[in-house]
């Protein structure tokens, strides 16, 4: 009943604002954004919102949620705001950070956290690319994206990306526009070890 829901919803609030507002370390080594979208009734009418999860791996290797925050419309300002009340719960420094192409994130990290290293979550790079793909170029289309992200380091990995864009380009001319434009968002990993490199290169912790 709408009773029940509103006595449960009044009793968890102050828990969950007090969750929210709970001093955080002052150092993550890795952190990930990501958004998971729901569809909401409200006034009758069902819309999609999305709830940004902000999880951090602490200097103990365990994973942390450290923010849930509701983001109607993405900016510059918008992540400056949700980063700097991390800040405000006690975060100095994050070494690496991990999320999707957000829009005003990668201005957002040089602002609040010029020290942080952005890295562009790959699956989702590599998801955005396919849609531009015919399903039956798509395995062989996949094969050669891994080839880039799997190179042993950066100047390879940059090599690899110019072959792959210059023999898919007749046939998806867009298709791997976004490699070159954001290579210096995709490219931080290639500092890392391997086993580094698997656990920052994707937000799927978060799904």
């Amino acid at each position: 009943s709408e009773s029940m829901v509103t006595g449960i919803t009044n009793k968890v609030l102050p828990q969950i604002e007090e969750w929210q507002q709970r001093p955080l370390s002052a150092v993550y080594p890795i952190v990930f954004i990501d958004a998971v979208h729901f569809s909401v009734r409200d006034e009758h009418i069902v819309q999609k919102l999305a709830a940004y999860i902000i999880l951090g791996i602490n200097d103990e290797g365990r994973k942390e949620v450290l923010s849930i925050s509701i983001g109607e419309n993405e900016s510059s300002k918008y992540w400056l705001g949700v980063l700097n009340d991390l800040k405000n719960r006690g975060v100095q420094d994050i070494l690496i950070l991990c999320a999707d192409g957000l829009t005003g994130i990668k201005e957002s990290i040089a602002a609040a956290f010029p020290e942080t290293e952005y890295q562009r979550c790959i699956v989702h790079q590599v998801r955005n690319t396919l849609k531009y793909v015919a399903d039956k170029d798509k395995k062989a289309f996949a094969n050669d994206l891994k080839s880039i992200y799997h190179a042993p380091n950066e100047e390879t990995g940059f090599e690899r990306m110019q072959a792959v864009t210059e023999k898919w380009q007749e046939k998806y001319p867009n298709a791997m526009k976004s490699w070159g434009t954001n290579w210096d968002a995709i490219s931080p990993m290639f500092k890392f070890s391997a086993e580094v490199r698997k656990v920052i290169y994707t937000t799927n912790a978060i799904e």
